[in-house]
Formats: C-alpha cells, sequence, structure tokens
C-alpha cells in the first residue's frame, strides 16, 4: 500500500460530486461533503496567478479556498504558509491486510454489514454530524459498498461506511454513540467490515483519522494498522 494507492483509493471511495482541473490544479466539488472532497490539489508547479485562479474557482463553487497537501516536502506547502494559510486536520491513512483482522474473534451480533442503510444508522451519523451531503457522497460510490451497523448490549451502537476499489478497502465515517464508547463497538465492526472486504475480494483495509483523534489511533495501533501515509490541509481564517 504506497501513499499515492492509498490516495486514489481515498478519492474513489469517497469521492467530489465532480472535478475541474486548472492548468496546476484539480479542483474539487465538494457540495458540502466535507474537506476531503472540497479541497484543491495542486498538479503542477504553483505561482501566484495559479494560486489566484484556484482561489476563485472554490469561490465560485461557494466553497472558502482550501489546499491539500498530500507530500511533506510539497513546495505548495511553504507557498501556501507566506499567503497566510494556516496547516488544519493532519491526517494519517492506517492499513493492514485483511488477514490481520478477520482472523479476530467476533461476537454473535455485534456487527452487520448491509445496504442500503437502515434508518438508525442514518440516525447515528446525523448524531455525529454526517447528514444528507455525506449520505449523498456515499451513493455516489459506483465500486463495491456496504455500510457496517455495530451493536452494544442489544442495541444499535455505531455506524461506518466501507468501500472497494481494486484490492484495497477504505473505512469512512465510523461513528459510535457516546454511550457506547469502549465497550469494543468501532473495535467490531472493523472486523465485520474486514470480513465484506474479503468476501468482496479485498487484499487490504484501509482508513483516514486525524492525528488529534487519540483514542481512535490507539485503537488502530491495537488492531495493527500501521501509519501508511499522511496528509494535511491549509486554510485560511
Amino acid at each position: 500500500m504506497t501513499p499515492a494507492v492509498l490516495f486514489a483509493v481515498l478519492d474513489a471511495t469517497w469521492p467530489a460530486a465532480r472535478t475541474v482541473a486548472l492548468p496546476a490544479f484539480l479542483i474539487r466539488d465538494g457540495q458540502g461533503g466535507g474537506k476531503r472532497v472540497s479541497a484543491a490539489q495542486a498538479t503542477g508547479a504553483v505561482d501566484a496567478a495559479d494560486l489566484a485562479a484556484a482561489e476563485q474557482a472554490m469561490q465560485a463553487l461557494g466553497q472558502p479556498p482550501l489546499f491539500i497537501l498530500r507530500r511533506a516536502d510539497d513546495p505548495l506547502d511553504a507557498v501556501l504558509a507566506d499567503h497566510g494559510y494556516r496547516v488544519v486536520d493532519p491526517t494519517v491513512i492506517r492499513g493492514c491486510a485483511v488477514e490481520t483482522l478477520t482472523a479476530l474473534p467476533l461476537p454473535r451480533v455485534a456487527a452487520f454489514a448491509l445496504w442500503e442503510p437502515l434508518q438508525i444508522m442514518r440516525d447515528i451519523w446525523a448524531e455525529a454530524g454526517i447528514g444528507p451531503a455525506r449520505l449523498a457522497l456515499m451513493q455516489r460510490v459506483t465500486g463495491p459498498k456496504t455500510a457496517v451497523l455495530g451493536r452494544s448490549h442489544d442495541k444499535p451502537a455505531g455506524v461506518a461506511f466501507v468501500a472497494l476499489h481494486g484490492d484495497i478497502a477504505m473505512v469512512h465515517a465510523l461513528e459510535v454513540r457516546v454511550a457506547s464508547r469502549r465497550q469494543g463497538t468501532a473495535r467490531h465492526m472493523m472486523i465485520c467490515a474486514a470480513r465484506w472486504a474479503a468476501g468482496q475480494g479485498a487484499r487490504q483495509i484501509a482508513l483516514a483519522v486525524t492525528e488529534a483523534n487519540t483514542g481512535a489511533n490507539a485503537l488502530y495501533a491495537s488492531l495493527a494498522m500501521p501509519v501508511r501515509a499522511k496528509y494535511h490541509y491549509r486554510i485560511k481564517d
């Protein structure tokens, strides 16, 4: 799982509504789907005119100027810093072979994979701020996909979205209700996601998580999912 491959999987399994190619940037039309599908990405050398054109293109879409940096040594990082853009949401992509997770025990009725999402799953996402725009984004995914419902104490406790691109499954929007945290729900959902992915022919499973989410990072580290790639955003206040 090279960073380039993982970024391609990330784009395919959590897609923007559309993209617009400028001479030096790829502009994403996120339609309210969050930073990952709204951030512009450099495709070549950038000068001040290119940056201004990208800013104007995003503003024309009703989006604040936002850029994603997928290489620590990206020259654009310094350019944006000089233009008043600050770093936000440093993120890691973690991943492992599906067998790493499918080999783990999954208690009976602890998690289920199903598509379309049930209303209770939509409700749990809504509680976490994942609303219609992101649900529409899930619908845009054209490859194999599913949702995972996690249960704890015989009650719905968590939800996640999983999609496949090539032989890599990517987990998105994993949320656990506050009252159900620290009860193994996220762990069980990840095992369920891996089992579904294996059934679809996936060899690897991955997800993106912000560095600031220490609890989630601790969980994924305990599942033997090391960091495979990093990225961050720059935005102007």
